[in-house]
């Protein structure tokens, strides 16, 4: 009786969602040969990038495809619920796209890969909602498929005066935006994609605090026999338990909340004012270095906030605020000459990437590189053999950034050549420039530089 009901839901759920032929049912991934994945774009979990695609769920199945020793195929849907239409019909093997945990319908579904609570989110110049009867005439959003929509109606039932949109394709950070631009009143989503548009859009705030929790999780058929299943437990377990789960979350949203409103508002009206002066030197110095340009720009920022003039008082100057030694090291006769600044900059930042060991991999080489660039490799070689001695992942940003902070503490400065050095600051600024990046990532287009084939990438820097 139980799974009947469960498949009544589904059914009203996925209704108007399979597709008109339906696809033979695919065999388990060790006699496809594949594991098949359905997906959809989502900035948590999975986006496209030209060519290229990344994401926190998207880097964990490929870390799954290479435990499980086959290769991936995402396949990307325009919903959640053709994603799931997918899994029951047997198109694909599982799905995966920031899916909140559904219990009601007809699938198993995998271990949690993170928390998440859920908000409705406006603009700072809407009326305010202090109760559940300020909802009456106000228009809420909500994404299709989405665990929240089912709350959204919820309240309508005791609101009737609540209007509810629910678009067709629309992702969460698409309505965000549309908030932001005045053509949506309220969307309900969870407080991470808040948290991401809010760093384009300073505007938003939280209207009001949903009492919903859920965890994200992965859906797999309801079949007892299914070889996955038991895979992707033990895969999530041991990811758990290692700390590559943590690893992977830090890397796409452990630095999201870093920025103050009025530091994201600052960097927006410099990037509509400043950043046309100087993009052709960056994307120059992205040719010469192949680090994407738009990290060199969110390190300049941070450095000298676009001023090529720019002086500190222990004498570092320029756009890329390059000490003396460094300029002369590199070539630079004029710091304060934009162009010559950023290029020097550029291969100052690729040759302490250059510098560190093979083990460690991108995105975190580029992340220690950046904030070797602020401390100086010397200190980042004596940070690395103290996580080394304290049993830390050395080879990761995400285990690095919580040892560099001790290199102030006189216990941990006494085991340096160099002695003390303000790793905390190094933590900070790198934080700040992966949020610049990002931003700058969202709102600025990649750059092929001439004569480059489009399939081929230089240097990546993290997504």
């Amino acid at each position: 009786m139980r799974l009947a009901i469960a498949a009544l839901l589904a059914s009203a759920l996925l209704a108007g969602c399979t597709p008109e032929e339906p696809a033979q049912r695919i065999t388990n991934y060790r006699e496809l040969g594949e594991l098949r994945v359905a997906t959809r774009h989502d900035a948590i979990s999975f986006r496209a990038d030209g060519e290229s695609a990344s994401g926190f769920e998207h880097d964990l199945i490929l870390l799954l495809g290479e435990r499980l020793d086959v290769p991936v195929s995402f396949v990307v849907y325009p919903d959640v619920p053709r994603m799931l239409a997918a899994v029951m019909n047997g198109e694909v093997h599982m799905a995966a796209a920031g899916l909140a945990r559904n219990e009601r319908l007809p699938l198993k579904w995998s271990a949690a890969l993170r928390d998440v609570d859920y908000v409705l989110v406006g603009r700072d110049d809407t009326p305010a909602l202090r109760a559940e009867s300020d909802f009456s005439g106000r228009m809420v959003s909500a994404r299709r498929g989405s665990l929240v929509l089912e709350k959204v109606e919820r309240l309508r039932k005791r609101e009737p005066g609540l209007n509810l949109h629910v678009p067709v394709t629309e992702g969460d950070q698409t309505l965000l935006e549309h908030v932001a631009e005045g053509r949506l009143d309220l969307v309900a989503t969870d407080r991470l994609h808040f948290a991401l548009a809010k760093r384009i859009f300073p505007d938003l705030q939280v209207a009001w605090d949903l009492p919903l929790k859920s965890e994200i999780a992965w859906a797999l058929p309801l079949d007892e026999h299914d070889p996955l299943a038991a895979e992707v437990d033990a895969f999530l377990r041991e990811s758990t338990g290692s700390g590559l789960l943590a690893r992977v979350a830090d890397r796409y949203f452990g630095h999201v909340q870093r920025l103050r409103d009025q530091d994201i508002n600052a960097f927006l009206q410099r990037t509509r004012e400043l950043l046309p002066r100087y993009r052709r030197h960056f994307q120059e110095a992205q040719a010469r270095t192949g680090i994407d340009w738009r990290m060199l720009a969110a390190l300049a920022y941070q450095e000298s906030q676009w001023d090529p003039l720019a002086t500190s008082r222990t004498g570092v100057r320029g756009m890329m605020m390059l000490t003396a030694e460094t300029a002369d090291r590199l070539r630079v006769q004029d710091r304060l000459d934009a162009r010559e600044s950023i290029l020097g900059g550029a291969r100052y930042l690729a040759m302490l990437r250059d510098e560190l060991p093979d083990e460690i991999h991108e995105p975190d080489r580029l992340w220690m590189a950046t904030a070797a660039y602020n401390l100086g490799m010397g200190h980042l070689r004596g940070a690395r053999a103290i996580a080394r001695s304290m049993e830390r992942d050395n080879t990761s940003w995400w285990g690095m950034k919580s040892v560099l902070p001790l290199l102030s503490r006189p216990e941990y400065a006494s085991r340096l050549k160099a002695g003390a050095a303000r790793g905390g600051e190094a933590v900070i600024m790198t934080e700040r420039i992966r949020n610049y990046y990002d931003i700058l990532s969202r709102i600025e287009p990649p750059y092929v530089p001439p004569l480059q084939p489009r399939n081929i990438v230089l240097g990546r820097a993290a997504d």
